[in-house]
């Protein structure tokens, strides 16, 4: 059986895809996806629809179609009618998905724009709106796990609006995302209509711990080389475990509420030295999602190699955390900068897409 399909049948874990653009949807390439490889969902942020967009193709015919309606559309309006066409194709694609679930996947991420990270008020205002605008049962509003996107996930969920969780980096951004999940169901008067995903970034934590250790320089540092990611998602499925097993859960599960499902992110192999799909293969388990970029899935399916990985040794990851602080490495500073330089990265990418959108609307509009 396909190594992509497998994960699903065999270990119950969804594969979403960690891409989008609008050739993959009208060309049919998301559907085979789903129905040769098994994906069950799609992600996007704003670097990945700036790379799509400034691709061009059928989006200069896009904009020029847009702006042949409207020749006074903002840029930001444009942008909003470019991917939310691309988000409602999707999840048209992924809607089987979410029936025969019965609503548990099939979903497609949408995030909100990566200025209101800081902006408790100004998040749930602009998830409410495209909730509304996309109008699809199966979509998904990304919204980062900072300190004021916290509060917004917790609003968010009580509404009844799917929420993926994302930027989390550390043990602590877990708890307080899966905490702001149950005190939102508590308050959602039907939480089985809802659902969401809580996103932990993996390998740019090894990135920067790596980089640390290879400064320090000892053979204890660099043997703990390639450990710290991995590890920190074992100690996070675990507390997973604890905060959503039968016995936690029960009272929740009682109204129909569903677990929220740890989502591995960034699970490309930044390190040339590692397996080009450790990322995949170490993150197995059961109740979880892994989100895969095209290269990394391609990779799985051909020569993956399916366990339940991450119920393995989770002592070891304590192990691991513990030689890492004796060694000074301090992960709490690490992770809580990853978050500040991934929040910093997409308001990036979001600018630049902008910029590059309003370079052709000048251009269509003067021509």
């Amino acid at each position: 059986m396909n190594p992509l399909k497998r994960l699903w049948e065999e270990h119950r874990q969804a594969v979403w895809l960690d891409f989008i653009e609008r050739d993959l949807l009208t060309g049919g390439g998301l559907a085979r996806l789903v129905e040769d490889d098994g994906v069950r969902g799609v992600t996007s942020n704003p670097s990945i629809f700036q790379k799509a967009i400034e691709g061009g193709g059928p989006y200069d015919e896009a904009v020029a179609g847009l702006l042949a309606d409207d020749p006074g559309m903002t840029t930001v309006a444009l942008y909003e009618a470019l991917a939310i066409d691309d988000i409602r194709q999707a999840t048209d694609v992924l809607r089987p998905v979410w029936d025969s679930s019965g609503g548990s996947d099939g979903f497609v991420s949408l995030e909100v724009s990566p200025h209101l990270a800081h902006d408790t008020e100004g998040t749930l205002t602009e998830a409410k709106r495209l909730w509304g605008t996309v109008d699809r049962p199966n979509l998904m509003i990304k919204v980062p796990a900072t300190a004021e996107g916290i509060l917004a996930i917790e609003g968010l969920i009580g509404d009844g609006i799917n929420v993926n969780a994302t930027l989390m980096f550390s043990l602590a951004d877990y708890e307080a995302v899966a905490t702001a999940y149950l005190r939102g169901i508590e308050a959602n008067s039907n939480p089985a209509g809802v659902a969401s995903v809580a996103s932990f970034f993996v390998s740019r934590l090894d990135t920067e711990v790596d980089a640390q250790l290879e400064a320090i320089g000892t053979p204890e540092a660099r043997a703990l080389c390639g450990q710290a990611a991995i590890a920190n998602a074992k100690l996070a499925y675990r507390r997973f475990e604890e905060l959503f097993g039968p016995d936690s859960f029960a009272a929740f599960s009682v109204r129909g509420a569903r677990v929220q499902r740890p989502l591995w992110a960034s699970t490309s192999t930044k390190n040339p030295a590692y397996r080009d799909v450790i990322y995949v293969e170490e993150l197995i388990g059961p109740d979880t999602v892994n989100t895969l970029p095209v290269v990394t899935l391609e990779g799985f399916r051909d020569h993956g190699e399916p366990r339940t990985s991450l119920l393995e040794d989770v002592a070891a990851a304590d192990r691991i955390f513990a030689e890492l602080a004796a060694l000074g490495v301090d992960l709490d500073a690490i992770t809580a900068e990853l978050q500040v330089e991934g929040v910093a990265a997409f308001a990036k990418s979001f600018d630049q897409l902008l910029g590059a959108l309003d370079k052709a609307r000048i251009r269509r509009v003067a021509s």
